[in-house]
């Protein structure tokens, strides 16, 4: 045969392989979890440099733990494979640690919100409300960040993160009432705009889901012109759409010069679809529903939000 076809017939042959052997990793792959729809979500691809930095931070907080199995490290440990989706790794580690530390409101608090990833709401609830029963109100406890912000600068505390998940839990489940009573609960510890924004936010749209329109009216006064906002835009540009100042679908364009434009579309376009089942335009917020399940942020609030409304919505 001549050497040249011998040549592109072997390229061929290894590309079949190569792409039999992908076909076959995928398949062998165990899902992170499975969404409310039955359909199975995976580990994101990374770059190597964020693999490794994400790696690395595992590794010593394991190796911190090993040293020390203090409560502390109990959480840090949880939060580290949490952020490489690792979510059951990440409950067990705090399942085990509330064996050691049972009255541990912090471990109660970011088992709940791990569960919230898994979709698994009523086991969230359950953790929340106990971590709500054990934390002291004062003084509000500064949150260390896993993932800081631009300004390397913590901005919300334990008090907030409790209320805060426990509202997100129970308007997932549907549950707008309880989620009420939660918000207002955590509007009461929000000490800065971030996370006067942020529950605004979620407080607003839960008065929306309960008819209550002069209550939403009223969480809008809390919004004012240049509030600094460091983390979250998309919850401030959300409510300045429900003021007016933006019209809806402008925040379905999300700038391609922002820091995550998949994750910033799952925020914001959860509000703009939630705003338009308010308003009484069913089918063009299960377009937006869509389009934002459609995205990679499986794990965001407002991607599961969305799920969570098309299933109730039969789609």
């Amino acid at each position: 045969m001549n050497p040249q076809y011998m040549k592109k017939y072997i390229c061929i042959f290894l590309a079949l392989i190569s792409c039999s052997t992908s076909n076959t990793e995928k398949k062998g792959r165990t899902p992170v979890l499975t969404g409310l729809d039955g359909k199975e979500y995976f580990e994101p691809e990374r770059s190597a440099a964020v693999q490794a930095r994400l790696d690395s931070n595992l590794n010593v907080a394991r190796k911190n733990f090993e040293a020390d199995p203090s409560e502390e490290n109990y959480i840090w440990l949880g939060r580290r494979e949490a952020y490489l989706y690792r979510y059951r790794d990440a409950i067990e580690t705090f399942t085990r640690g509330l064996e050691r530390y049972p009255d541990s409101y912090k471990l109660f608090r970011h088992r709940g919100h791990r569960y919230i990833s898994m979709r698994k709401f009523d086991k969230a609830i359950a953790d929340l409300q106990m971590a709500a029963s054990l934390m002291p109100r004062q003084p509000l406890e500064i949150e260390p960040d896993g993932q800081p912000n631009k300004l390397n600068q913590p901005l919300s505390n334990t008090q907030f993160n409790v209320w805060y998940h426990l509202g997100l839990a129970h308007y997932l489940k549907g549950d707008f009432e309880n989620a009420e009573k939660a918000y207002v609960q955590c509007l009461d510890v929000s000490d800065n705009d971030d996370l006067i924004t942020a529950t605004a936010d979620w407080l607003y749209m839960t008065y929306r889901r309960l008819g209550k329109k002069e209550e939403a009216a009223k969480v809008l006064e809390l919004i004012k012109e240049n509030m600094s906002i460091v983390e979250n835009d998309s919850y401030y540009l959300r409510l300045q759409m429900y003021k007016g100042m933006i019209p809806p679908d402008d925040l379905l364009k999300v700038s391609s010069t922002n820091e995550d434009v998949d994750l910033a579309l799952a925020t914001q376009g959860y509000g703009v679809g939630n705003w338009y089942l308010c308003e009484g335009d069913t089918t063009r917020a299960v377009e937006i529903f869509k389009q934002v399940t459609s995205g990679k942020h499986f794990a965001a609030f407002g991607f599961i939000a969305a799920e969570a409304d098309l299933v109730r919505l039969g789609q």
